[in-house]
């Protein structure tokens, strides 16, 4: 039997890799751990056997907590999800040349470039990976640059964070204006062409510079849109999975350049968002350094990338991680997510035009 921690066991990823976790190896023990007293992954029937509330990773008491953690629940290793904590366990790794128990990520250069997508637009820019991007802030908005360099309508969005922190569609100087007072919490801002096609995503898993496999999807419909300004949330409602290899060839390039321009090796899970421009060309929005939300539901259609990071950390290698990166969905899924509830996986989107759904006025 095995002692998994994860971290930020109250975000919907940790929880969607808890709920893998439990599936496939039910004699695992799984300690969730939080800076959050309130956060649900301690709360939810069978999830964990163990919940732990913890220091922020920006407190000098998060490593000791951590450490006396693993030494009295016994981990044999992590996934380490909040992206600032992955930041900071590079940080520790850098420090004192090992982590505070087997995990599977990659180094803090990258992960630090990925994280702040203003970085990561400095590093892509001129290329065919993004959009024209600039950054702004508060003290600095540069409204000639935003109006002269990328025009509107454009996209903007907070330089850190993930669900469309900050993000919506700016039409007009006035708008951009508004916006800024309005998120005047928000330091920093990425601004970027507006991008009209779909919104796509892409999972992948690199091993020591290799790419081993990755798997795309299309985030069609979000939850709660109308909820947000942008219309985009953090939360697909009705996602299609696609067996699109010019997604992926696309992803591994960017990753090869970024592995370049930092003269590091790619290591770890990468997930990709993109967006399609109006001519249907891809455009990397971010790339998160870890399982993105989707995890657990591609793990159900038969891309399991949860299970592969611990057969990494298991063998402290990839010797046993299957090579498909370009994956084949074996149907046309699509899935159904909603608040509050577990996400539907459907073969085809056949089904909704099932006529024996439908009631016609005489």
């Amino acid at each position: 039997m095995k002692t998994i921690l994860i971290t930020g066991i109250g975000g919907l990823t940790p929880r969607s890799i808890a709920g893998i976790v439990r599936e496939n190896h039910p004699d695992y023990r799984i300690i969730g751990c939080d800076v959050d007293k309130m956060a649900m992954g301690f709360y939810m029937n069978g999830l964990v056997d163990e919940g732990y509330v913890v220091p922020r990773c920006d407190d000098p008491a998060y490593f000791p907590a951590i450490i006396r953690l693993v030494e009295k629940c016994g981990v044999d290793y992590a996934f380490v999800q909040p992206e600032s904590e992955i930041v900071a366990w590079g940080a520790y790794y850098e420090e004192h040349g090992s982590y505070p128990c087997p995990v599977f990520m990659g180094c803090r250069l990258l992960s630090e470039s990925l994280r702040d997508k203003a970085i990561m637009a400095h590093l892509l820019r001129g290329t065919e990976f993004i959009p024209k991007t600039i950054k702004v802030t508060q003290a600095d908005p540069r409204f000639d640059d935003v109006a002269e360099q990328i025009g509107f309508p454009c996209w903007i969005r907070a330089t850190e964070g993930t669900g469309g922190l900050g993000s919506l569609r700016l039409d007009d100087i006035a708008s951009y204006r508004s916006w800024l007072f309005i998120n005047s919490g928000i330091p920093e801002f990425t601004v970027s062409e507006f991008l009209s096609g779909r919104h796509l995503a892409n999972q992948m898993l690199y091993y020591d510079g290799e790419y081993v496999k990755g798997a795309a999807l299309e985030c069609a419909q979000y939850v709660m849109a109308n909820a947000a300004p942008s219309r985009v949330t953090g939360n697909t409602h009705l996602g299609r999975f696609l067996s699109d290899r010019r997604i992926n060839e696309f992803c591994d390039r960017c990753i090869r350049y970024l592995e370049k321009q930092l003269d590091v090796r790619a290591h770890g899970i990468l997930s990709f968002d993109l967006k399609e421009d109006s001519e249907g060309n891809l455009k990397v929005t971010e790339v998160n350094i870890r399982h993105m939300a989707y995890t657990g539901v591609m793990a159900h259609v038969g891309f399991d990338l949860i299970e592969d990071t611990i057969r990494i950390m298991e063998d402290g290698n990839a010797d046993r991680v299957a090579r498909d990166p370009y994956h084949q969905y074996d149907k046309p899924y699509i899935f159904l997510r909603d608040v509050d509830t577990e996400p539907i996986v459907l073969e085809s989107e056949a089904i909704f035009d099932d006529p024996c759904r439908r009631i016609d006025a005489d």
